[in-house]
């Protein structure tokens, strides 16, 4: 297992990552980014809660051309912003339906509405805007100067590639659970409820020092699953299944993301091939992922070698995405991806493929991509399918 970081990080990393971002904004003319979820108020401000959860009360951070994020929240999270770096904070009495933070927004970008300015916020794939609509319209109402433009490029192409300090934080949450993997034939049996494993091994997880499990899904069957997505059921595991569980968890905010497949009893010839195809796949996609090759170059490396099992993909979308603070995170490894892979970016690579009558197998695995290649973050499935008798 890793070394445990130091949880948290300096005022000079969120100072690097608003400079890059300024820096980028220099460059589109951008005034000012307005950022409403809870990964990119993070990134730019360290601000960590679960109190996401609830969405009664919207947050909104305000990054200028210049100077430090200004934090636009619930009077309820202020002394909690007061312990990170940012140091204009204002508040509101929230929840307060009429008015939750738009009167406090539009004084503070009415200057920039003034001059005629352009702040950007993000509108494109895989983001989301965390108000209400009709607030959202107001806002814009009151500010009849001011630009909006769609900045999704550019928060991404800053959050795709981490900082050490990021991938430190990955690679403990991957120690840890690759650890907890190992444990999984000490604690699946034959006649064991699906439901009560899962439960088990979330035990195991935090018991070895995750913070928390927020994903954990999977399969069971005879010879194989036929969804990768499922809750736990009542179903007792029986000899022949293919188990399959795969795991986001996380520590210090930052998540792991990969799969172990295992055979109860016993393994039938095809689930071992696919096992093999799959491991083979893996392999081919750690030896792919350098800088400079394309998402689709990595997502055709993999794909070569699924295809000699399952030529006609089984509606394969994307082989694996990257991987933060969130679960998913850009880019994706899919034949529609043309991002350049770069130092620094993590990824998980996760081929899969049908086979039998209706089953799948899915193989993850998490990397960092280095300057001379991919380096593993988790400890390396087995080749052969594992038999837990």
């Amino acid at each position: 297992m890793s070394d445990q970081p130091e949880r948290g990080f300096s005022e000079a990393e969120f100072a690097a990552r608003t400079a890059r971002a300024q820096k980028r904004m220099a460059q589109r003319g951008l005034a000012g980014l307005l950022l409403t979820t809870e990964a990119d108020l993070r990134y730019f401000s360290g601000f960590h809660t679960l109190f996401w959860q609830s969405p009664t009360r919207p947050w909104f951070l305000f990054l200028p051309a210049e100077g430090k994020p200004v934090a636009v929240i619930p009077e309820i999270g202020a002394a909690l912003m007061r312990r990170t770096w940012v140091e204009d904070i204002r508040t509101w009495n929230a929840p307060t339906p009429a008015d939750d933070g738009i009167s406090l927004l539009t004084e503070l970008l009415a200057p920039l509405a003034g001059q005629g300015a352009t702040i950007g916020i993000p509108k494109g794939h895989e983001t989301h805007l965390r108000m209400p609509l009709g607030d959202y319209e107001r806002l814009l109402a009151s500010l009849p100067g001011l630009g909006v433009s769609d900045c999704t490029d550019l928060i991404r192409s800053l959050r795709m590639v981490k900082s050490e300090a990021e991938i430190a934080r990955i690679a403990h949450v991957c120690a840890i659970v690759s650890s907890s993997f190992a444990k999984v034939p000490a604690i699946a049996r034959e006649g064991q409820p699906l439901e009560d494993l899962f439960r088990e091994f979330r035990r195991v997880m935090l018991g070895q020092g995750v913070d928390a499990v927020p994903y954990l899904v999977g399969g069971a069957g005879q010879g194989g699953y036929r969804d990768v997505i499922s809750p736990p059921s009542r179903r007792p595991l029986q000899a022949g299944d293919v188990l399959m569980m795969d795991t986001g968890a996380t520590w210090d905010g930052y998540f792991c993301d990969f799969d172990r497949n295992f055979a109860i009893g016993r393994a039938d010839d095809l689930s071992r091939r696919a096992h093999d195809v799959l491991w083979r796949a893996t392999e081919a996609g750690i030896e792919a992922a350098r800088p400079g090759v394309t998402c689709r170059e990595l997502f055709e490396a993999m794909r070569k070698v699924t295809a000699r099992m399952d030529p006609d993909g089984s509606g394969v979308g994307r082989f694996g995405h990257g991987l933060g603070m969130q679960l998913t995170e850009w880019p994706s490894l899919a034949a529609f991806d043309e991002t350049v892979i770069e130092e620094g970016m993590v990824l998980t690579l996760e081929p899969s493929l049908g086979y039998g009558e209706g089953r799948v197998m899915v193989h993850e695995e998490n990397i960092v991509v280095r300057s001379g290649g991919a380096e593993l973050l988790t400890t390396r499935a087995a080749p052969e399918l594992p038999v837990i008798r």
